[in-house]
């Protein structure tokens, strides 16, 4: 939902907005859009991915959920994945980091551009969400060097893996029984089936 505003909101102002609730927004193109709140399903497939990452190894400090990463669109904006892989880098960088240094009690941590790029990000598909994540999410964490973006889109039963390549996404599509193959975790034996049945 796009909340009605007169002017474009910039980077700073999003920073420092608060509406008083525990509501999610993401800022797109100076527009402020609340996030809906996330079906069961969409919880369950999240957290069956965090606990097959654990499982593959991958620390607990490096995944996060619902963190705000910066990307360029025409304007400085924010995204909120559903999940987020840090490098051991980007982990270092984001300990004890907030959403605005002159917040120090804020709560959500935010990405900055100046910071290194998640390793990668997963967007549960929500109904009537599909063009924000399969369009303009897809160029923003290209143009960000996001090396792996994964749509989870439970409604058309698919997993889309991008990865990175010169400053682009190569697509592949996983459904069913399909193993998924990634960059990232070269030890993955997880199938599109496997996620979407969470």
């Amino acid at each position: 939902m796009t909340v009605a505003a007169e002017k474009k909101m910039t980077f700073e102002e999003f920073l420092n907005y608060d509406d008083g609730t525990d509501n999610l927004y993401e800022l797109e193109n100076g527009e402020l859009i609340q996030m809906p709140l996330e079906s069961e399903l969409n919880r369950r497939i999240v957290m069956f991915l965090v606990a097959y990452f654990l499982k593959l190894g991958i620390p607990f400090y490096r995944l996060s959920m619902k963190t705000e990463v910066a990307v360029n669109s025409r304007q400085v904006g924010v995204r909120v994945p559903d999940l987020t892989l840090f490098s051991e880098e980007l982990a270092t960088v984001m300990q004890g980091a907030t959403r605005c240094p002159w917040q120090p009690s804020s709560m959500v941590s935010l990405i900055l551009m100046d910071m290194p790029p998640p390793l990668l990000v997963v967007e549960v598909v929500s109904p009537n969400q599909e063009n924000r994540d399969y369009r303009y999410k897809r160029s923003e964490y290209a143009a960000r060097g996001i090396a792996e973006y994964w749509i989870v889109d439970p409604i058309a039963q698919k997993v889309t893996v991008l990865e990175w390549v010169e400053g682009f996404y190569d697509e592949r599509l996983y459904q069913g029984k399909s193993v998924i193959v990634s960059s990232i975790f070269v030890n993955l034996q997880l199938t599109a089936a496997e996620v979407l049945q969470a």
